[in-house]
């Protein structure tokens, strides 16, 4: 809590604003979806329960997405920062890039053509998208610490180990944390596109709207998939609250 009351700005207003934001897009759907004058497809589409699963599963290729690009980018952006293997940064950032440049929907569908359709072939594909912003953040963070420090604290006699999870990741977190809330934004949006493969999601209520013709189906799939985004940006943003030394908080 002392940490929240630290928060100056633009800052403080987003860590309130974000959930009454999405609070007000969730329950003024329902109001809609409640006295709203639909079709039997569309009733049937938008059922609350039906939307629920669709936002579950979702959610679950979303977070099982993050940890994986999580505990594949941070370590082998700390690795990529060490003076003996600093030399393959420019390779593997390289690599990344070109990776990153090839748009989503056709990285989904050419894994699903190679390995298949599902969850875990979408979940693959958005790993593959959202792991270079993680990544670049954690160099990009770790290289931004004042090199005094680091001499300062190896002068303390403090093990690499040492230096690198007290001194090193603390003071490159907001940079990291920034690269993972944009990581967690990007798998929201990137997600919708799991339903062409049969991997579920929000993005079939954007499909079934497109094909269908019912602008009411396809309006409520964008309205919760962008209410989901923003919720996601204000756990990450909490995160990045609980997780950086209160002395670096903005």
């Amino acid at each position: 809590m002392d940490k929240f009351k630290t928060l100056k700005g633009e800052n403080r207003l987003l860590v309130i604003g974000i959930p009454i934001l999405v609070i007000v897009a969730v329950v003024g759907w329902g109001i809609w979806r409640a006295t709203a004058t639909l079709d039997d497809i569309e009733a049937r589409t938008l059922d609350p329960s039906s939307v629920l699963s669709l936002t579950w599963e979702h959610l679950v290729i979303v977070v099982i997405s993050a940890v994986i690009v999580l505990v594949t980018a941070i370590p082998l952006g700390i690795v990529l920062t060490r003076p003996a293997t600093a030399f393959l940064s420019p390779i593997v950032t390289a690599i990344a890039n070109i990776g990153q440049a090839a748009p989503v929907i056709g990285v989904i569908v050419l894994l699903a053509i190679w390995l298949g359709f599902g969850a875990p072939v979408a979940i693959a594909a958005l790993w593959f998208y959202a792991f270079l912003p993680v990544l670049a953040n954690v160099v990009a963070g770790l290289r931004g610490v004042d090199k005094d420090l680091v001499e300062a604290a190896r002068g303390l006699s403090l093990s690499p180990m040492q230096v690198l999870f007290k001194v090193e990741l603390p003071l490159a977190l907001p940079v990291i944390m920034n690269g993972v809330r944009t990581a967690l934004v990007l798998l929201v949006g990137a997600g919708a596109f799991a339903t062409f493969i049969d991997a579920g999601g929000l993005g079939g209520l954007i499909t079934a709207g497109i094909n269908l013709y019912r602008n009411p189906i396809l309006i409520s799939g964008a309205v919760l998939i962008a209410a989901l985004a923003l919720a996601i940006e204000w756990v990450g943003r909490v995160l990045e609250i609980g997780l950086t030394p209160k002395g670096m908080l903005k």
